[in-house]
């Protein structure tokens, strides 16, 4: 493995959703990562078990009955020489198998021990169940979005479990990683869905506070209520994103419309966006989607058309830069942010339960011919 992480070694308790995501992060950038299933896992949805799984890609995975004896010591074996472990289950199920954080520090006191839940560790709702809608609503971010007219509208799954979620236990680790490479110490990483989907609202919030966050759903700057800062429908059905915001683009966006500015001039009046809105409306309306994505490609306009997961990767700025690839016939993104001397990359496509040689993964991890023969006897793998 190559990257800024090579070197560094995970155990990732095998999940879904977020603690997968990050454990991909990680592994992307050059951890060496360890994912330990459950013996007999079966995979939650189909597609989880094959290639078309990219959460689980570039790690092998090793399935280990934790609520035994034997495998408990052998989790613990792997916890012993590695730099950091990742979990998804709710509080207290780590502690149950003995191999929560007190047991795991004692045994490596320099791992970091990322935990990642809904409710976070702490809390009177710690140990409830919920989703991304419900973290989400939790924080405020979901009763901002949507339009004026209707309800909250549900931003997929990307605010709570992969952006609050995954992204910062994936972030959480590597700060502490950082700190424990100095301190000689490890520490537990508590990384809630709840708590970063209200820090992703953090910029938002301070609008709402100073007064500039007033219109209610859907009529505000940035949730669509500005005519320069919303998605327009096309002739064809498609639809045409503009963030025309700033003077010189907002001339620029109406001037290639063929609208005059003069019709358009009180810009930040919010009493006129409305008004505004319906006569750009029916302009867009006038031409097809790619036919406006062709008149505002390579300008300022800040003008863009709405695409659909296929159609971006085969976009050309996108095929420019390889933002995708694909692995084992699946094209999926390309790993991110792109550091200058030590890249990222996907050292191979997802593996699932039972598909690696579980003697020749703990072997690589460092555990020796006897204690694995052990293991396999013991029925712990």
């Amino acid at each position: 493995m190559s990257g800024p992480l090579a070197g560094v070694k995970v155990v990732e308790m095998a999940g879904v959703g977020p603690g997968p995501f990050a454990a991909m992060m990680l592994a992307d950038m050059g951890a060496r990562v360890i994912r330990v299933h459950a013996k007999n896992a079966r995979p939650l949805l189909p597609f989880m078990n094959g290639p078309h799984d990219i959460l689980a890609r570039g790690r092998r995975s090793v399935a280990i009955d934790a609520k035994s004896e034997a495998g408990r010591a052998a989790l613990l074996d792997l916890v012993g020489t590695a730099d950091a472990l990742v979990e998804g289950f709710r509080p207290g199920v780590m502690e149950r198998l003995g191999i929560g954080p007190e047991v795991a520090l004692e045994r490596n006191p320099r791992l970091v021990y990322g935990r990642m839940t809904g409710w976070g560790q702490t809390g009177p709702w710690a140990k409830t169940a919920g989703h991304d809608i419900n973290y989400t609503a939790l924080s405020g971010a979901l009763d901002a979005i949507g339009t004026k007219e209707g309800g909250p509208v549900v931003p997929l799954n990307l605010v709570a479990d992969f952006g609050g979620g995954g992204m910062f236990l994936a972030f959480g680790v590597v700060c502490a990683l950082l700190e424990a490479g100095r301190s000689g110490k490890g520490q537990v990483v508590d990384a809630a869905m709840v708590d970063g989907a209200a820090v992703l609202s953090g910029m938002l919030i301070g609008m709402q506070k100073a007064g500039f966050w007033s219109g209610g759903r859907g009529g505000n700057l940035l949730d669509g209520g500005a005519h320069y800062y919303g998605a327009y429908q096309c002739a064809d059905g498609k639809w045409l994103a503009v963030g025309a915001m700033e003077p010189q683009f907002y001339s620029a966006f109406l001037e290639r419309a063929g609208l005059a500015l003069a019709d358009f001039a009180d810009q930040h009046n919010e009493a006129l966006w409305p008004a505004y809105r319906e006569k750009i409306a029916a302009r867009i309306l006038e031409k097809t989607r790619d036919e406006w994505a062709a008149l505002y490609d390579g300008t300022d306009c800040c003008v863009t058309p709405v695409l659909d997961w296929d159609e971006a990767a085969e976009h050309p700025h996108y095929r420019a830069r390889g933002s995708f690839v694909e692995v084992a016939g699946v094209t999926q993104p390309a790993p991110a942010p792109r550091l200058s001397r030590t890249p990222g990359e996907i050292s191979g496509p997802p593996r699932g339960p039972g598909e690696d040689d579980a003697a020749d993964v703990l072997a690589d991890w460092g555990l020796d011919g006897a204690r694995i023969a052990a293991l396999r006897d013991a029925g712990a793998i």
